[in-house]
Parts: structure tokens; C-alpha cells; sequence
């Protein structure tokens, strides 16, 4: 069982934080510790080299390609799907947006707060729309992708997804230190049994805790992940709302029991 997770960026391939987690049930029927494979692109292999920007094109059928060779169906994305629905009753953001308070808000087409998050935004939303161009799906519905026969996009955040597990967020990238980096992986590890390939940079971390419902949505547990916001829909010819999902805290059973 493994999901895709990206920490998007847009302006350096390097910037990306990659990783796919990885989990299988040992003989004692208990799920064994997460494997999460870390993946560095810094954009030197591409046919025209360029360190960025990041195209939503080309970064869609790298993703694509990599989720086809591992047998992945469920991406989880750190940016948003979508735009503030007009009937949402939030003034600039989208609704799954407003009950997170998030810093950075999404409003109708061509929109945000603040004003220097547009290009992001716009990124994002085309990355989503090029996905979907190569077979892929916004997650519509809060039923398993099990019961999904079509591989589904889902919306993560990071800094939401410590707070859901009960951990201090990791600071930003421009003032974690070495040792905040540290310090975080290791609360993480105590909560979440789980093996890295090597040390994991802000962004690579950023997508392993951000991809950590992805595990549940592909085994169907209910207890593992939580859905806030709406669906996504198409409205005015523009993709509106869509769901963040994120991590819920293990449950214990004597044992470290997740995903089971």
C-alpha cells in the first residue's frame, strides 16, 4: 500500500519535497513502521535543464509517470485545487480555508490574500487541471478511494496536519534551524512508527506528514484521516471549493495500532 505526497513549489524543481510512503501488515496481522522514500528532482534531468520555474505541465506528467511505475493511486498535494465558491459565505476564502484559518486564502478566480500568493495559487489549480487531463480525479466524495475505481487528487497541509496530531507545527523554511527540523521528525517518529531512506529536508518533511492521511484514505480507515470543507465543483467554468484532509492521531491499543 503506498500514496504519492508533494510539498509544492513553483519557483526551483529543488524546492519540491517528494515522498512515497509506504506500508505493509507483518504476520502479527499489526501494519509495520511507515516506509517513506524520499525523492529529490532538482530539474537536471530534464530534456532543456533549468533549475525553474517548475512547469504545472511537465511536474503533472513526471507524477504521473512515477505514480504509474509504483502502482500509486492517491496523490496528496500541498497547494490549492481550487476557487472560493461565490455561495460559500466566506468573504475571500474557500470554506475548508476559513475553518482551517489558514494564512494564505483563496478567493473567486484570479483572487487571494495575500496578493503575492496568486502565482502559487494559479500554479497549483493548473497542476490539479493537468492531473486530471491524465486520468486523474479531485476527491469528490469523503468515501474511500477503495470504493473509487479512478485515481484521486487530494489536498493536504502540512502546517494543519502537525496541529491535527497533537505536534507543534514546523516553522517556516526560512527560519526552521537544523535542530527544529530535528526535533520535529523525532515527535512525529514517537507517534508514527516509520523509516526514512535518509534525512529528510523541511520540505520532504513537510510531504510526509502532509501525505500521512493518504495511507488511510487507501486502506479505508475512517479513524485515520479527517475531511474539512466541501467538495469540489465546477461552477462558472472554474473548479470551486474541494476538501483538505489531514492526519488523525493514532489510536492505541497497548500496541501502536494506525491504519490497521
Amino acid at each position: 500500500m503506498s500514496i504519492l505526497s508533494v510539498d509544492l513549489a513553483y519557483r526551483r524543481w529543488s524546492d519540491l519535497g517528494i515522498a512515497i510512503l509506504n506500508q505493509t501488515i507483518g504476520e502479527n496481522g499489526l501494519p509495520a513502521p511507515i516506509d517513506c522514500e524520499l525523492i529529490s528532482w532538482d530539474g537536471s534531468d530534464l530534456d532543456e535543464p533549468h533549475p525553474g520555474p517548475v512547469h504545472a505541465e511537465i511536474l503533472a506528467g513526471r507524477l504521473n509517470y512515477l505514480a504509474n511505475v509504483r502502482g500509486i493511486r492517491v496523490l496528496l498535494l500541498d497547494g490549492p485545487q481550487a476557487w472560493k465558491s461565490e455561495s460559500n459565505g466566506c468573504a475571500h476564502a474557500r470554506l475548508s480555508e476559513r475553518q482551517l484559518n489558514c494564512a494564505a486564502k483563496t478567493g473567486l478566480p484570479g483572487m487571494v490574500k495575500p496578493a503575492t500568493y496568486r502565482t502559487f495559487a494559479e500554479f497549483c489549480v493548473d497542476l490539479y487541471d493537468a492531473l486530471c487531463r491524465r486520468g486523474w480525479k479531485r476527491l469528490t466524495t469523503q468515501e474511500r478511494p477503495g470504493d473509487i475505481p479512478e485515481r484521486v487528487l487530494v489536498e493536504s497541509y502540512p502546517h494543519a496536519a502537525w496541529r491535527s496530531l497533537g505536534i507543534q507545527p514546523l516553522p517556516s523554511k526560512r527560519r526552521a534551524r537544523v535542530s527544529d527540523l530535528a526535533a520535529s521528525f523525532a515527535a512525529l517518529q514517537t507517534l508514527v512508527p516509520l523509516t526514512v531512506n535518509r534525512p529528510p529536508n523541511h520540505d520532504q518533511l513537510q510531504a510526509i506528514v502532509g501525505g500521512l492521511p493518504g495511507l488511510a484514505l487507501e486502506s479505508q480507515d475512517p479513524t485515520g484521516a479527517r475531511f474539512v470543507g466541501e467538495p469540489p465543483r465546477r461552477e462558472d467554468g472554474h473548479w470551486r471549493e474541494g476538501f483538505i484532509v489531514l492526519p488523525l492521531p493514532p489510536r492505541r491499543t497497548g500496541n501502536l495500532n494506525w491504519l490497521r
